[in-house]
């Protein structure tokens, strides 16, 4: 039932409405990569959120495609199984039983919790992982952390079908092998670079737990260069867990996406604020 009175809050909203509509036209028909982890992914209400943003921007003419991670999910997993893990470097070594739990958890489990999350919301989506049409083909990324892979040969032709189609992707980052019968568990972020790149995305989202890179007075830096990004990491500003996230921002703008924004994923409507408004969210970083 319509309401005829009107208040500050819906003359807000309309307003809103209006100002978003030339980044609506900016990014029509535009690709946008978006990696999904975190807290997030553990909370229904977080995911519901996540979930209708992904909707309303494929209802807008954006193309979406999901990467996910599940470290929590995959640990609980190990956990209940009784398998114990080796470390090396502070990495987890990924061996035949392990890389087995890895591939259920997020192929499996945690896939087609986004999907049918997206799937509630009123939104097609399809679950599926670099296996899945040899979408990423992975080589060994260290030989002493077992069956943890990096992408060597890219084929995205099937996200591609899939968007075309009105279908957002959702993409376990589960790799397959250059030698037969080989499984490889990819690092989230990585995943997410190395299909952006391939796609040639115009956005690549990187959801985190923090809010953007931050200066040496832990101010978020809004806008950086690579060049920009390589000095910060090379005196230190930008350090630990940022360093990895960077790096694959780096190097999806060298295989030609235009843009990569680092930004706190448990912000209310993170990726709509990114896109569709002048405030932008966490850290843009361009050529």
């Amino acid at each position: 039932m319509r309401k005829q009175n009107m208040n500050r809050d819906w003359i807000a909203t309309a307003r809103t409405l209006s100002e978003a509509l030339p980044y609506l036209q900016r990014f029509t028909g535009a690709v946008v990569v978006v990696k999904f982890g975190g807290n997030a992914m553990g909370d229904d209400e977080a995911m519901a959120e996540f979930a209708r943003d992904m909707v309303l921007m494929r209802q807008v003419g954006v193309n979406p495609v999901v990467v996910h991670g599940g470290g929590p999910m995959i640990n609980e997993m190990l956990k209940k199984l009784g398998i114990e893990s080796d470390w090396v470097r502070g990495k987890r070594v990924t061996d035949k039983a392990t890389v087995e739990v890895v591939e259920m958890v997020l192929a499996g489990l945690v896939n087609k919790r986004i999907v049918q999350a997206i799937n509630d919301q009123g939104g097609r989506a399809v679950g599926i992982c670099g296996k899945d049409d040899d979408l990423m083909v992975c080589e060994a990324d260290d030989p002493e952390l077992g069956f943890v892979g990096k992408p060597v040969e890219m084929n995205v032709q099937v996200i591609r079908d899939l968007y075309n189609a009105g279908i957002i992707p959702v993409i376990a980052p589960i790799g397959t092998g250059v030698n037969d019968n080989e499984t490889f568990n990819v690092n989230g972020d990585t995943a997410a670079g190395a299909i952006a790149g391939a796609l040639k995305a115009d956005r690549l989202l990187l959801l985190t737990d923090v809010p953007g890179v931050k200066n040496k007075e832990g101010e978020v830096l809004t806008e950086l260069t690579s060049q920009q990004v390589r000095d910060l990491i090379e005196d230190g500003t930008i350090a630990g867990g940022m360093i990895p996230k960077t790096e694959t921002a780096l190097g999806a703008i060298a295989e030609g996406v235009r843009g990569v924004v680092i930004l706190d994923g448990r912000a209310p409507n993170a990726t709509l604020l990114e896109l569709f408004t002048e405030h932008g969210a966490g850290s843009l970083i361009r050529g």
